[in-house]
């Protein structure tokens, strides 16, 4: 009786990079490969994705539909953090990363299987997420990377799909790496590399072009709860719906394009193309509301904080202690944060235009220069005699040691004489 094979789960997506690891796999390890598809949210059909993976020569083909756990458990408190790696970027690739891991080691645990793969790059982010996120919930799983382990170029990839009869949706004419979930898509290779070249148009699918949206703005109110969106123009909705209207309605209107050169994981700088007409807008519409409800102190922490996590998400470390003791500031930063947001969408641009809240520290009586004006003017003299105090006392003490040169002048500008203007 011949030895049963080993198994391994792969993180099957149908693209070109998965397609070809399912045949590798089987040639350099010998391994029955059990193909696990994540659906967190795309607008293909992810149904002959899975046919295809037996079809390539998987032993069986899975799919798990992750939508409602990425929205809920990810993507809103990525959103709560106001997580965007280098203020540009929503993170949608990043956010995925840690729970198709915790998929993948879910998977082998009920299937028996000893190992997982991934179709990463040996010189790209995801490689560090995968197998961080992996290597802490389970050390025990061995981890293949086919990408990582033969360094074939996207051309040598296609060719050997080509040799071994393996469908792939690219060509040399369309050289695009692609991932998509329900937060925004990314794209890269090809022209993109080239960081002066401008994107052609071919690429987008989620937004129209500036100059191919209405003429006519598009008015938007959400409606948030502890920094998490519930509404959308008034009516309640579930997440999953909210984000793909937004997409849709933001995308419509040209907004949503992201053209950022970003700094790497392991060094290097690369020029990625993202589509996030809704994490836009939430962004967006989130920190204006944070700015009418928070102080001056507590607003300007959470810009440090908000930093630190998302260098945590985009660094892989989701299932660090990190990350809790930074989730646990953002859930108590976030209690006051309720109230609604109007947003306009025009040619490109989302652009606040009003905002409300039953906890706003906006008070007008004290902010108006009309009649109900309730600050106290005459404080103001006092105020300013202390908090100048010091500045003062330094300067009648140390602009005396300026005078007598016993220390450097200081980058006082030079006198200028007024000049006389002599009317005709």
């Amino acid at each position: 009786m011949g030895t049963e094979k080993k198994k391994v789960v792969l993180a099957y997506s149908g693209g070109l990079d998965t397609s070809v690891a399912i045949k590798w796999i089987q040639e350099k390890y010998n391994m029955d490969v059990i193909a696990l598809t994540i659906d967190l949210g795309t607008e293909k059909d992810l149904k002959p994705v899975v046919k295809k993976a037996v079809k390539t020569g998987a032993c069986k083909s899975m799919i798990i539909d992750a939508k409602e756990v990425f929205v809920d458990y990810f993507i809103f408190p990525a959103l709560q953090a106001g997580a965007l790696y280098e203020r540009t970027y929503p993170l949608a690739t990043a956010l995925g990363r840690p729970l198709i891991a915790k998929l993948l080691v879910d998977t082998a645990k009920a299937e028996g299987a000893c190992a997982v793969a991934h179709g990463c790059t040996g010189k790209g982010n995801d490689q560090v997420r995968f197998d961080i996120a992996i290597h802490t919930l389970d050390p025990s799983l061995q981890i293949i990377a086919p990408l990582r382990e033969w360094n074939m170029t996207r051309n040598e990839s296609m060719e050997y799909a080509r040799i071994n009869e393996i469908p792939v949706d690219v060509s040399t004419r369309n050289p695009y790496s692609i991932d998509e979930n329900i937060w925004g898509r990314s794209i890269e290779c090809g022209i993109l590399e080239d960081p002066w070249a401008e994107p052609p148009e071919d690429i987008y699918k989620w937004t129209k072009n500036a100059n191919d949206a209405p003429g006519e703005p598009t008015y938007i109110e959400i409606g948030f709860e502890n920094g998490i969106p519930l509404t959308l123009n008034g009516q309640e909705t579930d997440g999953i719906n909210l984000i793909n209207e937004l997409n849709k309605i933001a995308g419509d209107n040209g907004v949503g394009r992201i053209d950022h050169l970003e700094n790497r994981i392991v060094g290097i700088k690369s020029r990625e193309i993202y589509e996030s007409p809704a994490a836009i807008v939430l962004h967006k519409a989130h920190q204006a509301l944070e700015e009418i409800v928070m102080t001056k102190d507590t607003h300007r922490f959470k810009d440090m904080v908000s930093t630190h996590y998302s260098d945590m998400v985009y660094n892989g470390l989701w299932y660090s202690t990190f990350h809790q003791d930074l989730a646990a500031y953002i859930l108590s930063n976030q209690r006051f944060v309720v109230g609604t947001v109007r947003l306009k969408l025009f040619k490109g641009n989302c652009i606040v235009v009003g905002r409300k809240s039953p906890l706003s520290l906006y008070d007008h009586s004290l902010a108006t220069y009309d009649t109900g004006d309730t600050f106290e003017h005459d404080a103001a003299t006092g105020f300013i005699k202390i908090y100048g105090l010091p500045t003062k006392t330094q300067a009648q003490i140390q602009l005396k040691a300026l005078k007598t040169g016993e220390v450097i002048p200081s980058i006082m500008p030079p006198k200028v004489e007024p000049t006389d203007v002599m009317e005709k």
